[in-house]
């Protein structure tokens, strides 16, 4: 057997310049590789890591602890084995995580869907694969490269294709962890760093010689487990809550219920309506005979009144006798038909008591989701799957923020799938928004879902400084405070009606005021890393990560 200093490759490489001495410390000889089935394992094990992070689960600490298997799982390797690894990861992740999406549409949209988002953990894969030798050259830069690539990725993932989807990332896994509280200076881009940095330091820590002689010794081996122990908890100096005037304003969360769940639920959309009707009539009573509170504001949830209000008669004056009955403004989620044929809106409308719609304080979804409320490529697409022929109408994109001036209360509403997007919430803050309003309808998903969107919500209420509220039409509905902590939240498939009040907020949080900033300063790093990794491998091959990658075969 030749060994590899035999080889006319080291001879090249003998002859070129040597590169400045490493320093002590990394002079030792880089890890190996993990076998080929412990690594397969280790994808296959951070991916039901993640899936056990989210809820309905919420074991948020199994998320660094995911990041680490994968990072463990794809450093040193092939890149082509990297992707590989990264795609098992991403497949034992989303397809249970995302299950939801196949209750009423087929198991296709689902596995292509779920193999979609796992493409982009396969890309994660390959870059980390791809920047190993830089990093054994600084070790002590893996955690924080592995943290800048986690961002890189999912910056990625929430644009590309056709908008992106960003369900899944790691920052909404922590609802119950301090690092929600991180939200506040850098939103969830901040998030998602904090917690893969953890996991990073796990991932370092696991490589360490844990042999070593002395107390001194055994600090030095376990001080990256014990920074990621530092990186969790130093979420708690994070402050949160509603800066400025503590005035509150008391709502109420009207959770009508539907006929049926599924795909067909609005096919009785009238009796959609009526539930959500109804439902406020027995709130005015109970207001009148003095068992309950009245509110300054009712919030109907998302698809509420299918039935376009504007258009049709019966459904107005239903609407208005809700209004009037209960005496204040209740913010509808409607569809409404054009601007032009064929086209339908997907609404926010406020509706007066005694003034009817309010056409001024109109918010239309800016975020409209692909292949469910509009068919791209629809031609190609119905030979997928004749399930997008359900969409027989594209909904049209607004083009505003939500703020709305409900009279005692300006609100920021984002509408379903919209809360996981983050320029569309920040601009209904630094658009005047003193809280923020989701409307939803989970009818055609599970409770898996709701709460998933539910783990949104509470972040973007810290991310803002803002209390927020989630109205479901059939759950789960709630109050999230400023400190991301939930109140009143509603059973699933349930009718409800919650009344709270919501602190009034005032003041903008670092992660309001930066934007953007915080995410395209760590993919720029993360970018440099790449860059610096494709200059490495041009200037110079090395020899013990061919070694490495012999093994690895």
């Amino acid at each position: 057997m030749v060994s590899a200093a035999e080889t006319p490759e080291a001879a090249d490489a003998s002859r070129e310049p040597a590169l400045p001495p490493l320093p002590a410390a990394a002079a030792r000889p880089d890890p190996a590789p993990l076998p080929t089935p412990a690594a397969v394992l280790a994808a296959v094990a951070a991916g039901a890591a993640l899936v056990a992070a989210f809820p309905p689960y919420g074991l948020w600490w199994l998320a660094p602890i995911a990041v680490a298997l994968l990072a463990a799982a794809t450093h040193r390797r092939r890149i082509a084995a990297g992707a590989g690894l990264g795609l098992l990861t991403g497949l034992t992740f989303f397809v249970p995580l995302l299950s939801w999406t196949n209750l009423h549409t087929g198991n296709l949209p689902w596995l292509l869907l779920s193999t979609l988002q796992a493409s982009y953990l396969a890309l994660l894969g390959a870059l980390a694969a791809f920047v190993s030798p830089l990093v054994d050259r600084a070790r002590w830069s893996w955690p924080a490269v592995t943290a800048l690539l986690w961002v890189a990725q999912e910056a990625l993932r929430d644009r590309t294709p056709f908008g992106g989807f960003p369900w899944g990332r790691l920052a909404f896994s922590q609802g119950d962890s301090p690092l929600l509280r991180v939200a506040a200076i850098g939103g969830a881009p901040l998030v998602t760093f904090a917690v893969a940095l953890a996991g990073g330091l796990l991932a370092a820590a696991a490589v360490r010689p844990w042999r070593a002689v002395g107390v001194r010794a055994r600090l030095r081996a376990a001080a990256p487990a014990l920074g990621a122990v530092a990186v969790v908890l130093a979420g708690l100096a994070v402050p949160v809550g509603v800066g400025g005037r503590a005035d509150t304003v008391t709502v109420a969360i009207v959770q009508g219920n539907v006929p049926r769940m599924g795909l067909d639920f609005n096919a009785q959309r009238r009796a959609v309506l009526g539930n959500h009707v109804d439902a406020t009539m027995r709130l005015a009573a109970q207001v009148a005979a003095g068992s309950a509170r009245r509110p300054q504001l009712v919030v109907w949830p998302e698809n509420s009144s299918d039935v376009d209000p504007l258009r049709d008669a019966d459904a107005a004056r239903a609407i208005s006798a809700a209004a009037d009955a209960i005496g204040v403004p209740i913010l509808v989620g409607a569809v409404l038909q054009g601007p032009e044929a064929g086209q339908v809106r997907n609404v926010g409308l406020l509706w007066r008591p005694g003034a009817g719609p309010d056409l001024d304080q109109l918010y239309v979804k800016r975020h409209p989701v692909p292949f469910a409320e509009y068919v791209p490529l629809r031609d190609i697409a119905r030979r997928v799957s004749s399930q997008v022929d359900r969409v027989r109408a594209d909904f049209v994109a607004g083009e505003r923020p939500g703020v709305l001036q409900t009279g005692p209360l300006t609100v920021g509403d984002v509408i379903c799938f919209e809360v996981a997007y983050d320029e569309v919430v920040r601009d209904t803050v630094t658009g005047g928004a003193q809280v923020l309003v989701v409307q939803t309808n989970n009818a055609t998903f599970d409770v898996a879902e709701a709460r998933q969107q539910l783990a949104m919500v509470r972040l973007r209420a810290v991310e803002h400084g803002r209390d927020a509220l989630m109205a479901s039409t059939v759950g789960v509905s709630g109050f999230v405070g400023a400190d991301g902590a939930v109140t009143g939240a509603t059973r699933f498939n349930t009718p409800a009606v919650v009344v709270g009040d919501m602190r009034v907020g005032a003041t903008r949080t670092l992660a309001t005021q930066w934007g953007l900033w915080p995410e395209m300063v760590l993919v720029a790093l993360a970018g440099t890393i790449v860059v610096l990794s494709a200059l490495q491998r041009r200037s110079r091959r090395d020899p013990v990560r061919d070694v490495a990658d012999s093994e690895a075969r």
